[in-house]
């Protein structure tokens, strides 16, 4: 029973270290989400769910130290819960940022991205006017576009050596027109009109050279945000699935470990039946 109860130990120990990556992707997004993203809501289940496991993977710990069976059923009812949680929210993740993704532009290395490219519930969210105005307003307070301009010993860098940048999605999108307006570029972030036919994309009218304005209200810096987005949760999903995995096999073990440790206290032993145990034989030598 003492080696069960350190397995039931350890294992909880491992799932307690197991929530620091979790929590961890959590607080980076929450970061991006101050600076770069934008979006301040999606990182907090993902912090919720760290923090519960960091939690739970202490009771479940106390439970096997001190061999208190009500620390330990709460430990395996509220980890399965969690786990179950946490597939929810890999997949949620998944559906919410599949699609869109950027298109390419002759003679640019950068991509361009476009509102009608994404669709569902994250872009319903992005796109409406409401929820647009503070993100807006926290790309503006970045300074993200003002982070643009270069030099090159002392001498701006010229439209060609722009081009071949790779801009983020958040840059492309919103600290520039689209390439199909036509504007001739000054510098990063200034941009005037050509001597040809304006494009038909209605971004062509919301540019504009108003540091404060520049590409803030167009559809292609929701698309940026969203596409930036999308970079962000695919990289934290690919930390959650690996732990997933791994929690999931932690669990079956502290749950095995734990059925163990009950059948001992019960003095059964191993491969008994509890009906040849509950039914004894009568005669006894």
């Amino acid at each position: 029973m003492r080696t069960s109860n350190h397995l039931i130990g350890v294992l909880n120990f491992l799932t307690f270290l197991l929530s620091v990556p979790i929590l961890g992707g959590g607080i980076w997004l929450s970061s991006r989400a101050n600076n770069t993203d934008c979006l301040k809501f999606l990182q907090w289940p993902l912090i919720i769910i760290g923090v519960s496991i960091m939690v739970v993977s202490l009771a479940g710990f106390a439970g096997a130290c001190y061999r208190n069976t009500f620390l330990m059923r709460l430990y395996l009812v509220v980890m399965f819960v969690v786990i179950a949680v946490l597939i929810g929210f890999i997949i949620f993740a998944y559906v919410v940022t599949d699609k869109g993704s950027g298109r390419r532009v002759m003679n640019r290395e950068y991509l361009e991205y476009n509102l009608e490219d994404y669709s569902g519930w994250l872009e319903e969210r992005v796109a409406s006017d409401s929820y647009w105005g503070k993100i807006g307003s926290c790309i503006r307070d970045s300074r993200v576009c003002a982070k643009m301009g270069r030099t090159i010993n002392g001498v701006p860098e010229t439209a060609e050596m722009f081009y071949v940048r790779h801009l983020t999605p958040i840059q492309s999108g919103c600290c520039k027109p689209p390439a199909e307006c036509g504007y001739v570029y000054q510098n990063e972030t200034v941009w005037n009109l050509g001597s040809g036919l304006m494009g038909t994309n209605a971004d062509c009218t919301r540019w504009s050279n108003d540091q404060e304005q520049l590409c803030y209200a167009c559809n292609s810096c929701k698309a940026g945000v969203l596409a930036s987005l999308k970079k962000s949760w695919r990289k934290v999903s690919v930390i959650n699935i690996v732990v997933m995995i791994l929690l999931v096999i932690v669990y079956i073990v502290a749950y095995a470990a734990y059925r163990n440790n009950k059948r001992m206290d019960n003095d059964e032993p191993y491969g008994e039946a509890r009906m040849t145990k509950s039914q004894p034989s009568a005669f006894h030598l």
